[in-house]
């Protein structure tokens, strides 16, 4: 995880990324979030991480669990079908 110490986050308040919650102020917090990870340059490695590391909670990568689980997924399924034909 060399990639972390160039990570835009170093520095941010942990809790940032780890809202608790699904309105309101976890929402707010997370786009908060997504809006560091917007400004990093190591987001591809972040995110790389967190699919590799199921479940991971907070947002990782410009992502948060729900987005994660969607890309998880939809390469599942592009896999089912690559090998279905």
């Amino acid at each position: 995880m060399e990639w972390l110490r160039s990570a835009a986050c170093v520095g941010e308040d942990p809790e940032l990324f780890f809202p608790v919650g699904t309105s309101g102020p976890a929402l707010r917090d997370a786009a908060n979030a997504k809006r560091v990870c917007a400004r990093c340059r190591v987001t591809a490695a972040c995110l790389a991480f967190a699919l590799d590391s199921p479940p991971t909670s907070g947002v990782w990568g410009g992502t948060d669990e729900e987005e994660r689980a969607e890309l998880l997924r939809t390469a599942r399924d592009d896999v089912r079908r690559r090998t279905s034909v």
